[in-house]
């Protein structure tokens, strides 16, 4: 179950989002990031949420688009490997929600 980020951990939680959500955008098949389609994939946070990222005190969960063409479970293991150096031991779950064109 992933934990929403809640105080006192929000200010370093949603920094570690932050970070997970530009390492993740830096994949060259992830179009952008999602919430997914029941909109539970984000980090609450001052302002708007930041979608796509939810950090929990065990799990990561990343939700995003991602460009049609290659093999969804080869997309998501490039994901977990950019994303795992700022993830500590904590399990990774990668929901790739739609695809995309482009």
């Amino acid at each position: 179950m992933i934990a929403w980020t809640d105080a006192p951990h929000a200010p370093m939680a949603t920094s570690l989002a932050d970070r997970i959500a530009e390492a993740a955008l830096a994949c060259p098949d992830v179009t952008e990031l999602t919430a997914g389609p029941r909109g539970r994939v984000m980090t609450r946070r001052a302002g708007p949420p930041l979608t796509g990222v939810t950090v929990g005190d065990g799990e990561i969960e990343v939700g995003v688009v991602v460009r049609y063409g290659r093999p969804l479970p080869e997309i998501a293991e490039d994901v977990r490997r950019l994303i795992r150096p700022l993830t500590g031991d904590r399990v990774i779950h990668i929901l790739i929600a739609d695809l995309a064109d482009r």
